[in-house]
């Protein structure tokens, strides 16, 4: 099936996220109908597939707390702070909490993740985003923001999708939850509020950092999907 993209949050033309989000309108909606989204909503996902998937997220995420508390760190704002720490600490709890259900239910154990290799395009968007961050705070913080947006807006589409199987619809419902859609909110808040301070070259520059990372998202169902690696041994 495919999927439409519609706007989570009905954007004001006039901010800088909404330009963002029309900018990478194209990829959010290729990673709306990309298949390992479509064959999670439908069932028809390979376990293998998302055994890959949730194993470099676990690299990705951890990387994706640490850079909240080192983005907060050059902040001066104490709600900014705050927000940025909470997440560092906690990342979503129940985000956290799905995740560690899953490599319960999938028998993904410590020694499994030692062997397991952090894949090419995760690399890749960890180092991206840690790029952004040592270059400017607010591109930094617009390189965070594609995580947010784009899963927020698939667990709101695919919330009415009942997938046969629980452990991917368990998946689709951590990010159509109520907290998740406010700490979505408020990243782009934040994300508005730091560009509003920026020259119009910065401001480009954080648009470009946003549409790299919603490109990073897309290559990582690609390479979930296809169980990519490096083409040598670690």
């Amino acid at each position: 099936m495919e999927l439409s993209n519609p706007f989570l949050k009905e954007p004001d033309t006039m901010t800088l996220t909404a330009n963002m989000h029309a900018a990478a309108s194209d990829l959010f909606a290729a990673s709306f109908n990309h298949p390992f989204i479509t064959e999670l909503a439908d069932g028809q996902l390979s376990m293998a597939r998302f055994r890959f998937y949730l194993k470099q997220d676990h690299y990705y995420l951890e990387n994706f707390a640490r850079l909240h508390h080192e983005l907060a760190l050059k902040m001066s704002n104490p709600d900014t702070i705050a927000f940025l720490e909470n997440e560092a600490s906690g990342f979503n709890n129940s985000e956290q909490e799905v995740r560690e259900e899953f490599f319960s239910q999938l028998d993904i154990t410590a020694n499994e993740m030692t062997e397991t290799p952090m894949a090419p395009n995760t690399y890749n968007y960890i180092t991206h985003m840690e790029h952004e961050l040592n270059s400017n705070s607010a591109c930094g913080a617009a390189a965070l923001l594609p995580c947010y947006w784009l899963y927020n807006e698939l667990g709101q589409h695919l919330s009415d999708v009942s997938s046969p199987v629980k452990i991917y619809q368990q998946f689709i419902d951590t990010y159509a939850s109520p907290e998740f859609t406010a700490a979505t909110n408020t990243m782009i808040d934040i994300v508005d509020r730091l560009g509003e301070a920026q020259s119009s070259v910065v401001q480009s520059q954080m648009i470009e950092a946003f549409l790299r990372s919603a490109y990073f998202e897309l290559q990582f169902w690609q390479t979930a999907y296809d169980q990519a690696n490096w083409p040598f041994s670690l």
